[in-house]
């Protein structure tokens, strides 16, 4: 099976790309929420995410920028594990992501449900550092880096498709690297914005 996608180049190194100033966040401060369409919000502190159940992933890393840093290893928290407490509504399709410092990015729901999506806090064996966006950052291997969020601070589930940073500047809304969804050409799929209702 072809394992780097189209386009991309392997490093051995591991670039740090970041837009705007680096947020400054102890992992004392750092504050979670799943909020939005869920029947039951969750906030988590750093020692309530530690206190979770833990899983260590290995994943190719691919950058929208078209450079793959092969078998990254990770360790977080299933965002899919934090999903089932939350208990997303019927309504629930995609998801709006926060960061400290203002960054979003979107997702749609099936692909946070993943079970290698996590809030991954170490990184190679190590706390995640900041300019890694430590204490914590969302990690979605299977789509280009921009989407696994550094810094992340909370996950709204919504019933639309609402664009995040790079997305309102073209950026796809996806992102899929095997499809080399890099950039938006043409209108978004009608089906991907709005939930629609069996009934109607």
């Amino acid at each position: 099976m072809e394992r780097i996608p189209p386009g991309q180049i392997v490093t051995e190194r591991f670039p740090i790309l970041t837009y705007g100033e680096e947020p400054e966040v102890a992992p004392g401060e750092w504050r979670f929420s799943l909020s939005g369409l869920v029947e039951v919000p969750l906030t988590l502190t750093y020692q309530d995410l530690l206190a979770l159940p833990q899983v260590e992933v290995v994943r190719d890393f691919h950058c929208v920028t078209r450079w793959s840093r092969l078998d990254v290893a990770w360790k977080g928290v299933r965002v899919r594990d934090l999903l089932e407490k939350a208990r997303p509504k019927p309504e629930a399709v995609a998801a709006l992501v926060h960061s400290y410092g203002g960054y979003t990015t979107n997702l749609l729901l099936e692909d946070l449900l993943r079970e290698d999506v996590l809030l991954a806090h170490t990184l190679f064996g190590e706390p995640l550092p900041p300019e890694r966006g430590g204490p914590v950052r969302l990690l979605v291997p299977h789509l280009y880096a921009w989407k696994s969020a550094k810094w992340v601070r909370g996950i709204t589930l919504l019933d639309h498709l609402e664009l995040g940073f790079w997305e309102r500047l073209g950026y796809h809304w996806r992102g899929d690297p095997w499809r080399e969804e890099r950039f938006q050409e043409g209108p978004i799929p009608a089906a991907s914005l709005r939930f629609r209702s069996k009934k109607t």
